[in-house]
């Protein structure tokens, strides 16, 4: 048996719900089994562009270039160590306050972790925009272009999700890890899934 520590890379876009949800998750699986985590960068706005979507969606997608640009300009500023402390910080604004200002977000979250405040300058700004899409189509081509975020690499095994609310706390957390890396290092398999009932829960 394998009993190396497994690194664990995550995609993520602070605007997903979902994604916020399995962030929580890695940090809690990181608590009962042997993995280290690295948070990365894509983004739902880049995923987006081109297609036909309902004009709110637009808006939105619009205004989520700005958290995942100063993400990338703080990872180039300070290093990949940086993002999982801004993330959260925006993530945590953003689903558990329900803001939708995400340009105070940026700011409260760049002070929150002690960063450069002229990195909020990056969310109005196309200067990063070239490592953004390096960075999201590092997570995103392994998995294909018709999914969101979360992505999870493991190794050479890549896959979409887990979509789970609440987060499972303690062994429940890593039985779910143990599981999915089960079925997703599996040849040939691509899809489980049902349709979802209930919203985000951030308990």
């Amino acid at each position: 048996m394998d009993t190396s520590t497994q690194e664990v890379k995550v995609w993520l876009d602070p605007l997903c719900p979902w994604a916020y949800l399995t962030s929580r998750w890695i940090r809690e699986v990181a608590t009962v089994r042997d993995i280290t985590f690295s948070f990365h960068v894509m983004s739902l706005s880049v995923l987006n562009e081109g297609r036909e979507l309902p004009p709110e969606y637009v808006e939105l997608m619009a205004k989520g270039y700005g958290p995942v640009r100063v993400l990338i300009a703080a990872e180039q500023k300070y290093g990949s160590d940086a993002i999982p402390a801004l993330y959260s910080q925006m993530a945590d604004r953003i689903h558990l306050n329900e803001r939708k200002d995400y340009d105070d977000v940026i700011v409260e979250a760049l002070i929150a972790c002690d960063l450069d405040l002229s990195l909020a300058e990056a969310a109005s700004s196309t200067k990063f925009d070239e490592a953004l899409r390096l960075s999201h189509h590092e997570g995103m081509d392994a998995v294909g272009m018709d999914v969101g975020t979360p992505v999870i690499h493991v190794g050479d095994v890549a896959f979409f999700g887990p979509v789970v609310t609440p987060s499972p706390k303690g062994e429940a957390a890593g039985r779910l890890f143990d599981g999915v890396l089960l079925v997703a290092g599996t040849p040939g398999f691509y899809e489980l899934k049902r349709t979802r009932e209930v919203r985000p829960s951030f308990e």
